[in-house]
């Protein structure tokens, strides 16, 4: 099989003929572009400054020379911009506090304080106050919540408040993807999936406006959750003002992209802790679930492709209402989190989910475990979620900094041999 034909075999839940793998293909199964340097160092290829792919979690752009090593099978197509509103274009260099090499657009402005810290700013534009924040020594961006003035609980605007969040396809960015799709599809074998988002609702790295030169109304998590009790007329017009938006960029989107996409990753909202969930089942179904499925049906009435959501926590009690409004594709699988056992999810679910993730744990094994207990934990993941297939391997999460080089070489070893490479 081509990897292509691998992942499209795995998405319809038939067995291919070994475990497809993804290293980079989404904004979350990625690796820390400092471990990216060092990785690609411990394996002898050219050393060069790392392009940044994703500027808030600063993730390293997997090239093919890496995706060959570790026989990685799924490419994204992604957006033109990042998270903070900078449109991709020309490079420069950008160096990470740790000293590793970089590259990013030019359109990012950033300061280095005297401290060390960084402060990154909303659309590269320096009149605005700065929506991103690392700290001395970091190795990655976090929101800036105290640019947001508190709000009046006695006069809520919502459709004003988020008036900017949400825009629609522009036709250069439709051009763009049509090109890049075409590409993609044309000239590699690779399986691709078409990193549209746009559709976290309530996404707490959203919610707080990193793109947005002036956000306005309830931003900070805390509030937002809630505002779930406290003011859910406030959740649900701003969830139908993104559904309105998602459903024109979803047509936009069909347009430009057609099937050289198999699968499209559509939000990225974390409804889980390490012990439960947010917010009860009955919260979901109502502010959540109605929303999710009018878009996942649309998707499934007027193209061929499958529906990625991530999610990370203990979400077991949510897994019954992704699978009714549609959820095609499940990452990162956090195995970890409480309930949320392996074995439980592929025998309940592997009929209904693919597994995209779960392979290794990025908190405590990846980062912190032997060689020899990565590999064991990876094949005993991979024996149990590759069954029937519908499953992709990938790490529970990115790669973070600091990780092992030797711990990543076992985990990717590992997949090679299982897989028979």
């Amino acid at each position: 099989m081509t990897s292509r034909e691998r992942l499209d075999a795995t998405l319809n839940h038939r067995q291919p003929d070994r475990v497809v793998v993804d290293l980079g293909a989404t904004g979350q199964t990625g690796m820390s572009a400092s471990t990216l340097y060092r990785f690609r160092k411990a394996l002898g290829l050219e050393e060069k400054p790392v392009e940044i792919s994703e500027m808030f979690q600063l993730l390293g752009r997997i090239e093919k020379d890496v995706m060959d090593w570790a026989g990685s099978d799924v490419v994204g197509l992604n957006m033109p911009s990042n998270m903070f509103g900078v449109p991709d274009g020309p490079l420069k260099p950008f160096r990470m506090p740790d000293g590793t090499p970089t590259l990013i657009s030019e359109g990012n402005e950033y300061d280095v304080n005297p401290d060390g810290s960084m402060f990154l700013y909303p659309q590269g534009n320096r009149n605005a106050t700065p929506s991103g924040h690392m700290p001395a020594g970091g190795y990655f961006f976090d929101n800036i919540l105290s640019r947001v003035e508190d709000f009046d609980e006695d006069n809520l605007i919502p459709a004003e408040d988020y008036a900017n969040d949400f825009s629609v396809i522009s036709d250069e960015t439709a051009a763009y993807l049509e090109k890049k799709s075409k590409f993609l599809f044309e000239e590699t074998d690779y399986g691709i999936i078409g990193n549209l988002g746009g559709f976290g609702l309530g996404d707490s790295a959203i919610v707080a406006g990193p793109h947005l030169l002036e956000p306005k109304g309830i931003r900070r998590f805390d509030d937002w959750l809630a505002a779930h009790i406290l003011y859910p007329e406030y959740i649900r017009t701003v969830y139908e003002m993104q559904t309105e938006v998602m459903l024109k960029n979803l047509e936009i989107y069909r347009q430009a992209v057609g099937n050289r996409i198999q699968v499209v990753w559509l939000s990225g909202t974390d409804f889980g802790t390490q012990n439960s969930e947010f917010f009860s089942v009955d919260i979901f179904r109502d502010l959540y679930k109605p929303y999710y499925k009018k878009i996942n049906d649309w998707v499934h009435q007027n193209t061929s492709w499958k529906t990625y959501y991530h999610c990370c926590g203990s979400i077991v009690n949510y897994l019954d209402e992704f699978v009714e409004m549609g959820v095609d594709v499940l990452n990162p699988v956090q195995v970890s989190a409480r309930g949320m056992d392996a074995n439980m999810l592929k025998d309940k679910y592997g009929d209904k989910l693919v597994f995209w993730g779960g392979g290794v744990d990025t908190q405590k094994t990846l980062p912190f475990g032997t060689p020899e207990e990565v590999r064991r934990q990876v094949r005993e993941r991979l024996e149990i979620f590759s069954k029937n297939g519908g499953y992709v391997f990938s790490p529970i999460h990115n790669v973070v900094a600091k990780t092992p080089v030797e711990n990543i070489i076992a985990m990717y070893e590992t997949v090679r041999e299982f897989n028979g490479r």
